[in-house]
């Protein structure tokens, strides 16, 4: 089992310089972001998303533990948000840290996320996947989600005139 614990302070500041970078990364690739830019932009909607740090209203944010071991295997980020007359729960950020990948952890997260939002009263789980990211969209349908929305993009060349 893989058992959410809500996310120390050492743990946020080390969640922070993982995945500013690692989101800016994401948004560069999906073609959302220039590069020279990223990092800020990363900074900026981390910072408006979470001004009060782990104390931010309506966010919950936990280190994924092995329950067998009570090592950290991962993180994750959930909000509470009203999607058409429903409070759901929200996945802003899930990670499974490289030594622990494919061995099951984010199955098992997910899992314990559904019995968290049945604890906090939640009707459902939202979540976004960027387009380039096969392996979580393969998860998540496994998982039983679904598409709701789907953002099509074709870059065209300029041509010189």
């Amino acid at each position: 089992m893989t058992g959410l614990v809500p996310m120390t302070a050492a743990e946020f500041i080390d969640f922070v310089e993982e995945t500013v970078p690692a989101y800016a990364a994401d948004k560069v690739a999906s073609g959302q972001w220039r590069e020279d830019e990223a990092i800020a932009s990363s900074r900026r909607e981390l910072d408006a998303l979470l001004p009060q740090g782990l104390a931010t209203p309506g966010h919950r944010l936990y280190t994924l533990r092995d329950a067998a071991t009570g090592a950290p295997v991962g993180r994750l980020w959930i909000a509470e948000q009203a999607r058409a007359g429903s409070k759901v729960a929200y996945v802003y950020d899930v990670a499974i840290f490289p030594a622990h990948q494919r061995q099951g952890h984010a199955t098992r997260a997910f899992e314990a996320l559904e019995a968290e939002v049945r604890r906090l009263g939640l009707e459902g789980i939202a979540l976004h996947v960027f387009g380039h990211n096969r392996g979580a969209q393969a998860l998540y349908e496994k998982l039983g989600y679904r598409p709701t929305n789907i953002h099509m993009f074709k870059g065209i060349a300029k041509t010189d005139v």
